[in-house]
């Protein structure tokens, strides 16, 4: 009897371990849009650009501009063109703007 009440414990304590885990990745999912809004959102409007118009954060103009991966994305925020703000690694960590440039590529189709 203890061993079975010491295996539904433990069975217990692996589905809270699973579900906790679970809800950490939901919420890493959420980081690139969150990152997104505070750190881009204002320039970048529902992927638009008050500054040039002609590089939105939407897939064509990402396209013309040869902006077709994260890393390409990530380089840009790192050495951007005149206008944008630089998103150095210090200010944004290489994890969080990889986060952002995939919501972006997956947000602005």
């Amino acid at each position: 009897m203890k061993r079975i009440f010491t295996l539904f414990v433990f069975c217990i304590a692996v589905a809270g371990v699973l579900s906790l885990l679970s809800a950490g990745r939901s919420e890493a999912a959420k980081s690139g849009e969150v990152l997104f809004k505070e750190l881009c959102a204002v320039c970048h409007p529902d992927g638009g650009n008050i500054v040039n118009p002609k590089k939105t954060l939407h897939k064509k103009d990402l396209d013309a501009n040869k902006i077709k991966t994260p890393a390409d994305i990530i380089k840009t925020m790192r050495n951007p063109g005149q206008g944008m703000n630089k998103f150095d690694e210090k200010t944004v960590p290489d994890t969080d703007a990889k986060a952002v440039a995939e919501y972006i590529l997956k947000k602005f189709k």
